[in-house]
């Protein structure tokens, strides 16, 4: 597993005083409230302040001190070290820790590799990349049946997943 963690990726500059408007990619964007330190690009910044606003979160890093310099850091991604995340419940996985997973049916077939996962309020939607394009579904409680993110696999219901998915190409 990574040592570090990807939480956010920075949108913009904001304002003069050299503010990054950042999309939050974790479950609760109050959590960067209580940051002390964020990496981008291996590089480590003590994060002085943070503000959580309905659609992203604002972050005023040590070492950037106006838009200018904010400006470089546009697409950019913010990290943590592991260690500095919230622990997760039995069952909860980091998005990290479950892109890269081979998809495959409770019988075995495979599906295609997880690609991306977007955190939606009424389910996670998983894009798999298969051997003809893209797939895309919700992972509802009825479609999985087992993510091993140690053994590197998504185990999926067949029958619902066919029901669910579409083909994104």
């Amino acid at each position: 597993m990574k040592a570090r963690l990807t939480v956010g990726e920075v949108l913009k500059p904001q304002g003069i005083a050299g503010a990054l408007k950042v999309r939050a990619y974790v479950d609760d964007a109050k959590r960067f409230l209580a940051l002390k330190k964020v990496y981008i690009d291996g590089t480590a910044y003590k994060v002085n302040k943070a503000t959580v606003t309905a659609d992203a979160v604002y972050v005023y890093l040590s070492g950037i001190a106006d838009r200018t310099a904010a400006e470089r850091y546009r697409g950019k991604f913010l990290e943590i070290d592991r260690e500095d995340a919230v622990p997760l419940e039995e069952g909860r996985y980091f998005i990290a820790d479950v892109l890269g997973c081979t998809a495959v049916t409770e019988t075995g077939k495979t599906l295609g590799i997880v690609e991306d996962i977007q955190s939606k309020p009424y389910a996670d939607i998983y894009t798999l990349k298969t051997a003809t394009g893209h797939t895309v579904f919700p992972l509802l409680k009825d479609v999985v049946k087992e993510i091993d993110v140690d053994g590197r696999t998504v185990v999926l219901f067949e029958k619902r997943f066919r029901e669910v998915a579409f083909d994104e190409d």
